[in-house]
């Protein structure tokens, strides 16, 4: 069966996101109030497995072994089948 997922990488609390930081003061630059701007990065993997438990952790996988960061990153999985 093919399944879609759906991975999404946040820093952790506490890191520096000084991608986010200069948007914020830009954001602010140009009249808009914010209390916080984060960056994250989304992947969208087209994959094939024998269930979606089997699916979700290979991707689970990829996380820990190449995408993420453990150390400095958090993620989220949403997994569902590909039509």
């Amino acid at each position: 069966m093919q399944y879609h997922a759906e991975v999404t990488i946040e820093l952790k609390s506490g890191m520096l996101d000084p991608e986010g930081t200069t948007i914020k003061r830009a954001l602010e630059h140009l009249g808009y109030q914010t209390e916080s701007v984060a960056t994250a990065k989304k992947y969208m993997i087209e994959l094939d497995a024998e269930s979606a438990d089997s699916a979700k952790q290979m991707v689970d996988e990829m996380c820990q072994k190449l995408i993420a960061n453990p150390i400095i990153h958090n993620y989220t999985i949403e997994l569902g089948e590909s039509k």
